[in-house]
């Protein structure tokens, strides 16, 4: 069997990020931190030229930080010309930056940054400098947006070539574009919003996490606060897919590239309650896009395991079997090289734990 090149996974933490790698997917060397003392909320390798990463970083203190790396994130420089908000309403400013994604392969050079205040970011030169996505940051619906418990922010940018694009806002909902983020349009029919009075409003909705099929570019689903949906990018509206689960409530979501039609989440026990029902930490498993769940144990605590796993906190690698990765709120990094069959601790004693990202050599 060739060797295959090395898989890397970026973990985000209160306190900086952490890098860790291997070939196969058993023995694995570490690296880090990176940012040290800082809050990392989102590291993403471009797909498009591996050797180019981007980290977002920073705290209360010193605010957000959007870095760059050139060398597969072994240094880092800033890259933020041009990101900052200037007349925006109620003087806001930018709070804390969550999410980044490369372009589409169709988009050279094309970056996206979202961030607190709910505002997108989009480069054209791999960074070197930012413009505010007025279509999306000063939507008309905006005067409905409200911040979720971690803020208001943009954050589950997929970029589906083509001119097309999707976002999630927490709380406002998921918000597509054809036409490269001029203009945006809600998308969000028969997503719940039980907190709200209108229990399925145009907008409103708290999406947790989206994602797009790594190879069938129009199949999406999230996570939100309401369930879990699975839709078309194409289509009228989601579809409800959370009977078979233990809690419609969960952040995190993986979907491999490897298989079609299979998705993963954490139940978490409520809004509330924000750790996994009755302390047992499971993943919950879909190979027929959400029509049937099982429920994942091996290797995982089954009691006193009250633990939160975050928005970004897990991610899914391109080989096959798929590998499947997830950190939790006290600091533990797990995987499964099985699809998740079978999971081992691949890392534990970390600050907690906001994000989990996979790269390839």
């Amino acid at each position: 069997m060739p060797r295959q090149s090395p898989v890397k996974i970026w973990v985000g933490t209160r306190k900086g990020a952490f890098a860790f790698s291997s070939t196969d997917r058993k023995n694995w060397k570490a690296d880090g931190p990176f940012f040290a003392g800082e809050e990392v909320h989102h590291v993403a390798q471009d797909p498009r030229d591996p050797k180019r990463h981007y980290a977002a970083a920073g705290n209360a203190w010193i605010g957000p930080h959007l870095h760059i790396s050139t060398d597969r994130g072994k240094t880092w420089k800033l890259s933020e010309n041009g990101l900052a908000l200037k007349d925006f309403p109620d003087a806001a400013t930018l709070k804390r930056i969550w999410h980044i994604a490369p372009g589409a392969d169709d988009e050279p050079g094309v970056v996206y940054v979202g961030a607190d205040p709910g505002v997108l970011f989009r480069s054209a030169d791999h960074g070197a400098n930012w413009e505010l996505v007025d279509g999306l940051s000063r939507h008309s619906t905006r005067a409905k947006w409200t911040p979720g418990a971690g803020g208001m922010m943009v954050h589950s940018i997929q970029c589906l070539g083509k001119n097309r694009l999707i976002v999630g806002i927490s709380a406002a909902g998921a918000f597509r574009s054809n036409d490269a983020g001029k203009t945006w349009e809600p998308f969000n029919a028969n997503v719940r919003a039980d907190f709200l009075p209108d229990k399925f409003p145009q907008v409103g909705q708290c999406v947790h996490k989206l994602k797009v099929h790594p190879r069938r570019p129009t199949a999406l689903f999230q996570q939100n606060h309401c369930g879990i949906y699975r839709a078309d990018f194409g289509g009228d509206q989601w579809t409800d897919i959370s009977k078979g689960l233990p809690s419609r409530f969960g952040f995190a979501l993986a979907v491999p590239a490897h298989e079609e039609q299979t998705l993963f989440t954490i139940p978490v026990d409520s809004a509330e309650r924000r750790f996994v029902p009755q302390g047992k930490l499971r993943v919950a498993r879909s190979r027929d896009a959400g029509r049937t769940w099982k429920l994942l144990t091996k290797g995982l605590p089954q009691s006193y395991a009250h633990v939160l796993v975050l928005r970004e906190a897990m991610t899914s690698d391109d080989r096959d079997p798929a590998g499947i990765y997830f950190g939790t709120s006290t600091g533990t990094l797990f995987h499964s090289r099985d699809a998740g069959d079978s999971w081992q601790v691949l890392a534990q004693y970390l600050p907690p734990i906001y994000s989990v990202s996979a790269a390839v050599h």
